[in-house]
């Protein structure tokens, strides 16, 4: 049960950030013993409300966020009506009393974590099969458990996660070692600089712009000195695009995709819009980072393989591609080497059929 001085302490620290976080402790007047199908509407609409709010904080699309509060809603003998975008929903809820409560409630920026998003929807389960049967203090415990999960993997993981991607899809694209390497370092020292600012809560169009301009910078400086020490080809430079490709927000544009399909329009063109926001800004820092290294874009060299080793070799980058950019969203090692799998057999095939 709630003391009066944690009430005061509550009510007396408010945030002083730009996006004021929710003291979301403040709106449970019940004891913590309670269970939560006898709380108030208020506070059973702000469990659905929290829990919607971390799942799209992961990057999930509106449909799965919309899903998990309905569950959890309707387990509660609440109706949920709820308009979802890229960091914010706006809902309403309505129990058999004919009372009604709405929230409106924004995320201050966005991003893709499997891993945190999986313990959600594990909850949501768990909650589902207990019929609401959870002690207040037990759901506030288990979310806040969640919300302060940290990443799987340090920021030189995910930089070399970052890397290996990149390495793997520069081949893929049609580059040679030269590009590989180049690749991998450059994608692998952008990531570094985009998560060291990620840290310092820098916005998402200086980090990406920086990000950019790093893992060029880095591809340029790498190649310079394989061309002075083991005579590489200038024409290798124009792999430079390999090491951006780890800005490229496919997660947004895959799930912009589903939610148009679903017409939860909202969300569908506010991801849509987001994504065609950081490859612009990629794109520029690239045409700039390359204009003032007067790197010239054309087509790759030939590499001359035969068609078994180049199967052999497209089944590789493709796993190293796909399995990096799982690690680089926080999944899970076996996870990602089960997509790794998946993304290889049906990339080579796709590859080999065109």
């Amino acid at each position: 049960m709630k003391t009066e001085s944690t009430e005061q302490e509550y009510h007396h620290h408010l945030s002083h950030h730009h996006h004021m976080r929710v003291q979301w402790e403040e709106f449970f007047q019940s004891d913590d013993e309670t269970k939560i199908k006898e709380a108030t509407l208020i506070e059973k609409g702000s469990i659905i409300s929290r829990v919607g709010m971390m799942m799209l904080s992961c990057g999930t699309g509106a449909w799965r966020v919309r899903d998990a509060m309905d569950t959890l809603a309707r387990t509660l003998d609440l109706t949920c009506s709820t308009d979802i975008g890229l960091i914010s929903i706006v809902c309403t809820y309505f129990d058999v009393d004919n009372q009604s409560y709405s929230q409106s409630l924004a995320l201050p920026t966005t991003g893709v974590n499997m891993a945190k998003l999986n313990e959600l929807e594990k909850f949501v389960r768990q909650f589902e099969a207990a019929g609401g049967d959870f002690e207040i203090k037990t759901i506030r415990r288990r979310l806040g458990e969640i919300e302060h999960m940290k990443g799987r993997y340090p920021l030189w993981g995910s930089s070399l996660a970052a890397a290996l991607a990149c390495g793997g899809f520069i081949f893929l694209l049609g580059g040679g070692i030269p590009e590989i390497i180049g690749s991998f370092i450059g994608a692998g020292l952008g990531q570094f600089a985009r998560g060291s600012l990620a840290k310092r809560r820098i916005t998402i169009a200086a980090t990406t712009a920086v990000a950019v301009a790093a893992a060029c910078l880095s591809y340029y400086l790498a190649f310079m000195l394989g061309h002075l020490l083991f005579n590489v080809d200038m024409i290798h430079m124009r792999g430079y695009i390999g090491a951006m490709l780890f800005v490229i927000p496919g997660f947004p544009f895959i799930t912009s995709g589903l939610d148009i399909a679903k017409l939860d329009m909202r969300s569908g063109l506010e991801r849509m819009a987001y994504a065609i926001f950081i490859i612009l800004i990629a794109t520029g820092t690239g045409w700039v980072m390359a204009t003032a290294l007067q790197i010239k874009p054309g087509d790759l060299p030939a590499l001359h393989l035969s068609k078994a080793i180049l199967t052999a070799c497209r089944l590789v980058a493709s796993f190293c591609g796909v399995f990096g950019f799982s690690l680089m969203f926080n999944s899970h090692r076996w996870m990602a080497a089960a997509a790794g799998l998946v993304g290889a057999i049906a990339n080579t095939m796709r590859l080999s059929l065109v």
